[in-house]
């Protein structure tokens, strides 16, 4: 069974057409014997992920941000997952905390490690840019729109242009990744829930 497990996983890390994660997330799920189905989300949310960081880059190239950040945490933010495979199908929380933990005592710097605790909780304090980004292509992977997170990041980006503007752009770019949600659902469940 084993056998079978890791070629789903294989499956799940490299098959086209979701861009592969940074090399140290497939590194720590493979480490972690992950659930396929959990590797194939990780890829989805790390591609849209990908997509908010290429507008970013063209729309408002004078905004840092932490592109390597953005990516590893997309890749990694739902971890503790591992640890709690029921939250996969189901609802729960304690995938957040013990994937932050998880990622940590793995040798990973808390500038990386705290998206798997800050993802769903994006208003808390001390959230960034970069806490906001991954969020959103959380949800807008799957065609969730959460009005008050796309506003957070609307007043990060508002500035060098009028904040209409942006919600505009934004909302247009969403709307975007949104139209691509069936492929990547269905892309996710091909691949079974669990290692096992």
């Amino acid at each position: 069974m084993a056998a079978v497990t890791s070629a789903a996983l294989h499956r799940a890390l490299t098959d086209p057409p979701s861009r592969p994660l940074p090399p140290e997330a497939a590194a720590l799920l493979r480490d972690l014997d992950a659930p396929p189905r959990l590797a194939a989300h990780l890829r989805a949310v790390h591609g849209v992920a990908a997509d908010l960081l290429a507008w970013l880059a063209a729309r408002h190239p004078d905004v840092p941000v932490d592109r390597e950040a953005v990516l590893f945490g997309a890749a990694t933010h739902d971890i503790g997952k591992c640890l709690h495979p029921a939250e996969l199908s189901g609802p729960g929380s304690a995938h957040e905390p013990d994937g932050h933990r998880l990622l940590l005592a793995r040798g990973v710097p808390e500038r990386l490690a705290r998206f798997a605790r800050t993802h769903a909780s994006w208003t808390g304090p001390g959230t960034t840019l970069e806490d906001h980004l991954v969020s959103l292509a959380d949800k807008v992977w799957k065609a969730k729109r959460v009005p008050g997170l796309e506003q957070l990041v609307v007043g990060r980006l508002a500035g060098a242009a009028p904040a209409w503007q942006v919600f505009m752009e934004l909302d247009d770019l969403l709307t975007r990744i949104a139209e691509g949600a069936d492929a990547r659902l269905a892309f996710q469940n091909a691949y079974p829930l669990a290692s096992g």
